[in-house]
């Protein structure tokens, strides 16, 4: 069998890959279709006090299926109508109507991600040493200052901005800014 993407409606994947999964097991074509994944990440978000933990998916738009192909390349035809009458399926990634499998270090890389256990998560922080911010919220609402640090483990980032004609640091939550 072989790995193909599937590209799918946007926030669509998790219910498109329960739906094939659920058609292949009334089907009985589990010979032709091997495993359905869509990998998705923990990352954890602080608002004041409250910590939240959110799964992000990180391809989205696209599931993935392992299949076995025909010997011309192509999905074998039970499959292919059993694939295209799912709501929100788009097409195969792959040229002419013959979908491309995908290499074996991008199955790999992708089958790492998917199988990865229920680690702790992580704080998504989109800002670099450097970076332009203004402030959203908080006592300093409307200032302007420049990311000196990251605290990626409490959320927390340092910032420089000039009060009174002076460059002060302030400690701020991750979410509190944005950048210019």
């Amino acid at each position: 069998m072989q790995w193909y993407v599937l590209r799918v409606a946007a926030n669509k994947e998790v219910q498109v890959k329960e739906a094939l999964m659920q058609k292949v097991k009334r089907d009985g074509l589990s010979d032709i279709v091997g495993r359905i994944e869509v990998p998705v990440e923990q990352v954890k978000r602080i608002r004041g006090s409250r910590q939240t933990v959110h799964k992000r998916k990180l391809y989205p738009g696209y599931v993935f299926m392992e299949m076995e192909p025909t010997e011309d390349g192509r999905v074998k035809e039970k499959a292919w109508f059993m694939i295209k009458e799912t709501s929100g399926v788009g097409d195969f990634i792959g040229t002419e109507g013959i979908p491309t499998p995908m290499r074996d270090t991008d199955v790999a890389k992708m089958l790492l991600e998917a199988e990865r256990p229920e680690e702790a998560p992580s704080i998504r922080v989109e800002f670099e040493k450097g970076d332009m911010i203004k402030i959203r919220e908080g006592a300093f609402e409307n200032f302007e200052g420049t990311v000196d640090s990251i605290d990626s483990e409490r959320g927390i980032v340092k910032v420089i901005v000039t009060i009174f004609g002076r460059p002060t640091p302030l400690d701020i939550e991750y979410w509190q800014i944005e950048k210019i």
